[in-house]
């Protein structure tokens, strides 16, 4: 048997990309608090590490010395303290704190920034700047302020990082503002001097790689963001042409219906006699044109009934308790006569319970559900409509098994989709319009269902309707 979920929980009011909202070169604020937040947990695992450190420090100090990295117990411990005040602040600034003019996300991202720089300056000087890899975790800043900053703005922190490299490479040399006296008085002065050139070859070839990658990352990120900005583009023309034809659709089907009304009563007109006796034949004509017509009508009902569930949507809709036994009471008594036409028996065990949602779609949604069930059955079948509650995790299904025609799995992935019919539907139905499971899906978008379908071809059908954060009726609780 094959088994299928589909899940739509979030109803979506238009087609967009996650994360590539642009606005000009630089990403939208909503974008900048998410790296904003990420960059709180990234500096929490840093904070881990360098208390990792300072216990490394207790047990290996003199490993460490061999390394290049200056025994200093005092400037771990400080860093830490400085990373886990900043990373507080932030979080009472986006958690607490109204956006202003001098609260906005840009701000907050050049603040961390610029603090970490400063950490990480420090980092580096006591670690080692030319003993250690550590002066490359500079370009990982670099890097990040290519992606979510302007190429300006990528470029000052670029030049704020070649700056502090070079402080620090200064401050760990001190003989860069000594001015020797006199060479020839001591003869370490060469040594000395073959050591500052080495470090002036080292500053200058990081700066370099410094700024070639900045250069590197920053095209490739407009390159990205521009690729980005035509993709959301087409998916905004996408939309706009789906909206244009849904809009086409429902002017020709409002066309369609005032002529087909008019068909269908002249058609009853001649059928009761009042247009004279018709012989059997022309009777027997009328009957399967007015069989076609029918089914034509069903077809625009249905399509006027789905455009004006994607129109309305959440806006005018109203969410209220709705007691499911009613609900689904309403719906047997609306579908009985075919039923009972197909000699099909409805069994129905459900306990009642309580859901917010929009009335007249969940109706829609059950009663639409149902008439499949009763329509794809064979006959003298039974549709068994059963419940089942949770009452730990506050949720239900209402299931709706046939005993019918089955769907393929290949075909069980695309049953949602508008204008969908699998061929041994089609053969067994041939009046369906083709987007009564469409505005299932609508209605279960709508109302934050999830639906679970499992079929087996001649054997039938399982619907199971999942609701989430139920109530259960007065009476029920009591008992």
């Amino acid at each position: 048997m094959a088994n299928f979920e589909f899940f739509w929980n979030e109803p979506k009011d238009q087609i967009s990309l996650p994360g590539i909202r642009i606005n000009g070169l630089k990403l939208s604020d909503e974008i900048l608090v998410s790296n904003i937040r990420w960059f709180i947990i990234f500096r929490w695992a840093v904070i881990g590490v360098l208390i990792l450190f300072q216990i490394l420090v207790l047990f290996a100090s003199e490993t460490l010395t061999q390394l290049g990295i200056i025994e200093q117990q005092n400037w771990p411990m400080a860093i830490t303290i400085i990373l886990s005040a900043v990373n507080f602040a932030y979080i009472y600034i986006l958690d607490y704190c109204q956006p202003s003019k001098y609260n906005s996300p840009s701000i907050l991202l050049w603040a961390q920034i610029i603090i970490d720089l400063i950490c990480l300056s420090v980092v580096v000087h006591y670690v080692g700047s030319t003993e250690t890899p550590a002066s490359f975790f500079y370009i990982l800043h670099i890097v990040l302020a290519c992606i979510f900053f302007s190429t300006i703005e990528s470029l000052l922190v670029t030049i704020l990082v070649c700056g502090m490299y070079t402080i620090v490479l200064l401050i760990e040399n001190s003989m860069f503002i000594q001015v020797p006296q006199s060479i020839l008085i001591d003869s370490r002065i060469s040594a000395e001097s073959l050591h500052r050139n080495k470090v002036l070859l080292w500053m200058f070839a990081l700066d370099i790689l410094f700024i070639v990658v900045w250069y590197v990352v920053s095209r490739l990120s407009i390159v990205v963001r521009t690729h980005e900005s035509h993709l959301l583009d087409a998916y905004k023309r996408i939309n706009q042409a789906q909206t244009d034809k849904d809009q086409y659709a429902v002017l020709m089907t409002h066309q369609l219906k005032s002529p087909l009304d008019a068909i269908r009563s002249k058609i009853n007109l001649i059928k009761a006699g009042y247009c004279g006796e018709a012989s059997a034949e022309t009777k027997e004509a009328l009957m399967r044109i007015d069989s076609r017509a029918q089914a034509m009508s069903c077809l625009i009902l249905d399509l006027l009934r789905l455009e004006r569930m994607k129109e309305t949507c959440l806006n005018t809709a109203t969410f209220e308790a709705i007691d499911i036994e009613t609900t689904i009471h309403n719906c047997i008594e609306k579908l009985m006569p075919v039923a009972s036409s197909k000699e099909i028996d409805l069994l129905i065990s459900v306990d009642n319970f309580i859901f917010h949602g929009i009335s007249d779609q969940l109706e829609i949604l059950l009663e639409n559900i149902i008439s499949n069930a009763i329509t794809y059955s064979y006959d003298n079948a039974l549709v068994e409509i059963t419940s089942a509650i949770d009452k730990k995790n506050n949720t239900a299904t209402i299931t709706i098994t046939d005993h019918g025609i089955g769907i393929e799995s290949k075909d069980l992935p695309n049953i949602f989709n508008e204008y969908f019919y699998a061929p041994s539907a089609v053969m067994h139905n041939k009046t369906s319009s083709g987007v009564g499971l469409s505005i299932v899906k609508i209605a279960a978008e709508n109302n934050k269902l999830q639906i679970n379908v499992a079929s087996e071809p001649g054997q039938g059908t399982s619907f199971t309707v999942v609701f989430y954060d139920i109530q259960l009726p007065a009476n029920a609780t009591e008992g």
